[in-house]
């Protein structure tokens, strides 16, 4: 960790502010999830996030300083100790996770590694519903644009192209082999790659992961991106959802794939940055817990 965070000393003042600006960024995206959770009522795009990652709102708008930064005046409970002139995160933390630590870093190192992909076409959403009936499908409030024939025809004659085991896994049986890989765990590290729109809305839960040990605001800033990506990620989807408002991507005609290829190649760009900040802190990380991997990813 360098220097200056390791003894950095947060005024009250300060860190009171960045708290408060944290609770009312975070509040701005809770508000309706925990509306709709109290009615009952899903939301396909929204809700993503709170439901398919274990993160939970409460803790998502706790904010963290991230790790070395003492707060002045600041609170003495778990994951916070006492040290001079405040309260810092426990100093132990970062050894007590340090294999998760660096299993994280080793697989955003290697996911910068490589160039984007951008020839998936979303389909891997195509291929968690392929040959099931309406009543059958993972979001069955919501229609399907095409008929399910139709819909299996566009997914046999593209291909899938999945490089992301925590996509794969929620395909059906039959769209499995037509998968042109078979990701698993254990090679996640091996595929994954910056284009994929799973891999980038994984930096949430890559950043949460880290929590309490990097800033609130990179895991907000992580929430955010991961946000918009669902929304192109259930676009390009095969239900129809515009009655929420949402415009589907055609990834069924040309047009819609150049669309879709576009806005996918954004999205590796805006994550670049936070992949790299993600890396960054897991290498500080390293350092201060004597574990530093001897291959500097800056």
């Amino acid at each position: 960790m360098s220097e200056k965070v390791q003894h950095a000393v947060l005024p009250a003042r300060q860190w009171h502010e960045r708290q408060a600006a944290h609770e009312a960024r975070v509040d701005h995206w809770l508000g309706r999830h925990l509306a709709r959770r109290r009615d009952g009522v899903k939301h396909p795009v929204e809700d993503f996030l709170f439901t398919y990652y274990s993160h939970r709102p409460a803790q998502l708008r706790r904010w963290h300083p991230g790790f070395g930064v003492v707060l002045a005046d600041g609170p003495a409970q778990p994951p916070y100790v006492s040290a001079p002139g405040g309260t810092t995160v426990d100093p132990d933390l970062p050894h007590r996770r340090l294999d998760s630590i660096r299993w994280i870093r080793d697989l955003l190192v290697a996911t910068a590694s490589r160039p984007p992909q951008l020839g998936c076409f979303g389909l891997h959403e195509w291929a968690m519903v392929y040959r099931q009936t309406q009543d059958q499908v993972r979001h069955n409030s919501w229609p399907l644009r095409l008929s399910p024939a139709a819909t299996a025809q566009v997914v046999e004659e593209r291909g899938v192209r999945c490089t992301h085991f925590d996509a794969y896994r929620f395909f059906t049986e039959p769209a499995r082999p037509l998968n042109i890989l078979t990701p698993t765990r254990d090679r996640q590290a091996e595929l994954e790659q910056p284009g994929c729109l799973h891999a980038t809305m994984d930096l949430y839960k890559w950043a949460y992961k880290l929590s309490p040990l990097v800033p609130s605001e990179l895991v907000a800033d992580c929430f955010e991106l991961s946000r918009a990506v669902r929304e192109l990620d259930m676009r390009a989807s095969p239900y129809d959802l515009a009655d929420l408002g949402y415009a589907p991507v055609r990834i069924e005609t040309p047009e819609g794939r150049a669309a879709y290829a576009l806005s996918q190649k954004d999205f590796a760009e805006r994550a670049a940055p936070l992949r790299a900040r993600l890396i960054e802190a897991c290498d500080d990380l390293l350092i201060v817990s004597g574990s530093a991997t001897g291959t500097p990813s800056r």
